[in-house]
């Protein structure tokens, strides 16, 4: 049975899609403001992103806040037309996923194998001129892997792969350029959603987390939880991507939190427990751990820890590489097209300009010249040319796959929730495998084997991000081409500052000296750059032979049972891997989505169609006022810190009504949030007249 769509139904997949903009008309679009403006927000938001990333292992969404200032500044002040204003928003969140994708991996580094002089084997490739050379290379490896599968994934799959993001990013532009109704729906979401997030993370009226964890002592189901981040931007990415993607990825996280963390959680000692959390880099005592007692303040978020993710990662793995070669032949498809069209001159001048790509000569020339570029920088760890060559290529083999996986999963369910660190794992374990087969074993190999893992992460984290990019390009009527040169810049520039960032960063201040802390700053409790610190761990438990194969086994095989049973694994994995806390949320979202079609065809009506249905346009006013309101949070926290303790009204309330009813109130105001969007949901679709 196929998966309805909550973008196209089955019934309209047949027709030609038309865009917004259609192709017989030109606008303005790649035009030097356009691309300068994306270039500064790009820029802003991958500092933002550093920072939270280095902070809390948390990024803040770019593409629709940029969008949102796009349509409300560009238009006024620098008078921009809707493609401009994509190609704005284009150039701008590389920044962003590229700011992700290093902070996650490249501070690693300094946390590898201790060398002779006691350092880090890898500490000395931590400067500005290798964070800069790459985080650009990766940023614009992600970005060639995705023009020749643009076709494939965007395309020809326009039907079952949504694109959350891209499709709210394409309702909030048409939105804005249609004004009247549209523009009024779409701009009520994002005024709740700014209101709830502003009671949420600056007052602290609303908790953030609620939970509900049963005690170690009950003898029916010890140490369940049930918890959600309760988000506006969450519950509006569960309406767009509908019931049944939202269903499956729930229950990934369901069989994690209430099934394998309860059954490990009495099986497994602590004292085990707490060995394994060192394994992967973890200290015990983050969780409460009492050495005498053997018991863990946090049990469940240990265990998960622990082993769950693990077993997530190896589920994520497997389940990508079942979608890769189910989606092979569609790929090669592409690819074959795209050859053809190397000595097709007259058909590529024929091409509409909605699909005009860069040439696959791009692909393959930039392909040659990043491998050329990494095997001729000193800066880039390897001792011979061999050495270089075998990194570079591996780079070049596993970017390709996972920045295919990559597009499929944020197809799914958004970038928000792209598991990269898991296809990081994956990629790490893949990229040990070979290093082990030629005998590359100790220390001394850690920085390639981290410069492999970096290098994906990075493409596959703005891969995803150009795949939401070409999707709202593809909804508004772009050229692919404009919006893929956009990209290229928008890597470049974010790359320039982002190495800056994490350098400055890393610099001890006063007061960090006064601690003791007195070479860097990151890996100190200031910045513990947690992501990184678990690659770093990862790697020297790979190359020293010394990883827990099982766990990731065991998640391989979760993977292909639901494949066996006609659940599409990836899913299923994602929703495995990342904390239930995400996923529920999300659920809740979909749920709703499920019931508006479900009252409004009882009713005789049709359940919503298309991107710019009442609760669609709603639903994407609160992503995209969520993701606005965290990057501003962000900025708070770096500038006026002082001032947002002084906010913080959580303790007063807990003292008056208890951490229970703290955590019911928080509950009570994001079902009113979820009220409020099944009302918008069930109002008539805005008229098309603007």
């Amino acid at each position: 049975m196929a998966e309805p769509s909550t973008v196209v139904k089955p019934e309209v997949e047949q027709k030609e899609f038309r865009p917004y903009i259609g192709a017989d008309r030109t606008l303005p679009e790649f035009t030097p403001k356009a691309v300068l403006l994306g270039a500064l927000f790009g820029i802003l938001f991958g500092a933002a992103t550093v920072y939270l990333a280095l902070k809390a292992g948390l990024t803040v969404s770019a593409s629709i806040p940029i969008a949102v200032i796009a349509i409300s500044l560009g238009r006024k002040v620098f008078k921009t037309s809707i493609l401009e204003n994509n190609i704005i928003q284009t150039t701008g969140s590389a920044g962003e996923s590229i700011a992700a994708g290093v902070v996650f991996t490249l501070p690693g580094f300094l946390f590898l194998s201790a060398g002779p002089g006691g350092s880090s084997v890898g500490a000395g490739y931590f400067s500005y001129v290798t964070l800069f050379t790459l985080s650009m290379v990766g940023g614009i490896l992600g970005v060639l892997m995705m023009i020749p599968l643009r076709r494939s994934l965007i395309v020809k799959e326009h039907g079952q792969l949504v694109y959350p993001e891209g499709t709210a990013c394409a309702s909030v532009l048409i939105a804005g350029d249609k004004g009247g109704d549209f523009a009024k729906t779409a701009f009520q979401g994002v005024g709740f959603a700014l209101a709830y997030a502003l009671l949420q993370k600056v007052f602290h009226v609303i908790a953030e987390t609620p939970a509900w964890v049963t005690k170690q002592t009950n003898k029916w189901l010890p140490n369940a939880t049930v918890n959600g981040e309760i988000t506006p931007e969450y519950l509006g990415v569960g309406y767009i991507i509908g019931p049944r993607i939202a269903g499956v990825l729930v229950a990934g996280g369901v069989l994690a939190w209430l099934g394998l963390i309860p059954l490990l959680s009495v099986l497994v000692p602590g004292e085990v427990i707490a060995r394994q959390l060192v394994k992967v880099g973890a200290s015990p005592e983050g969780f409460g751990f009492d050495a005498a007692a053997g018991t863990f303040a946090n049990l469940p978020r240990a265990v998960y820890l622990a082993y769950i993710r693990q077993i997530g990662a190896g589920a994520v793995a497997a389940a990508g590489f079942i979608t890769l070669l189910k989606t092979f032949p569609t790929i090669v498809s592409s690819l074959r097209d795209s050859i053809r069209s190397l000595g097709d001159k007259a058909g590529a001048a024929s091409v509409s300009r909605t699909e005009r790509d860069l040439s696959f000569v791009t692909v393959i020339v930039g392909s040659i010249a990043l491998v050329v570029l990494l095997v001729a920088l000193p800066q880039v760890p390897g001792d011979t040319v061999l050495n270089k060559l075998l990194t570079a290529v591996l780079i070049i083999a596993f970017g390709f796959i996972f920045v295919t996986v990559s597009s499929r999963i944020v197809g799914i369910i958004g970038s928000s929730s792209n598991p990269i660190s898991g296809m990081t794992i994956a990629t790490l374990m893949a990229t040990a495998m070979v290093f082990v087969s030629v005998g590359w074993t100790g220390a001394a190999y850690e920085p390639m084997a981290l410069v492999v893992g970096g290098m994906v992460c990075i493409a596959a984290a703005n891969g995803g991000a150009t795949s939401q990019d070409l999707k709202t390009g593809y909804l508004v009527g772009a050229t692919p081409r404009a919006q893929q040169l956009a990209l290229f810049v928008g890597a470049i520039a974010s790359a320039t500052v982002i190495g800056v960032t994490v350098k400055v960063l890393d610099t001890p201040t006063a007061r960090m000296i006064s601690e003791g802390i007195t070479e860097h700053a990151i890996g100190s409790s200031y910045f513990p750059a947690p992501q990184a610190t678990l690659m770093a761990t990862l790697i020297k438990g790979l190359l020293s032979l010394n990883l827990d194969w099982h766990f990731v086994l065991v998640g391989a095989f979760v993977a292909i049972t639901m494949e066996l049973c006609g659940v599409k694994s990836l899913s299923f994995a994602v929703g495995l891997y990342l904390p239930l806390s995400t996923t529920l949320p999300i659920f809740v979202g979909g749920a709703l989505k499920g019931v508006a079609d479900f009252m409004s065809r009882r009713k005789g009506g049709a359940g919503e169609e298309g991107e710019l249905g009442s609760g669609s346009l709603f639903a994407t006013g609160l992503v995209a006022g969520g993701a606005l309101f965290g990057v501003i949070v962000a900025f708070l926290q770096v500038f006026a810190e002082g001032t947002m303790k002084r906010l913080d009204l959580q303790e007063p309330i807990v003292h008056a009504i208890g951490s229970t009813g703290y955590a019911v109130l928080g509950v009570v105001f994001f079902a009113a949030l979820a009220a409020v969007l099944y009302r918008a949901a069930r109002k008539p679709q805005p008229g098309l007249e603007a």
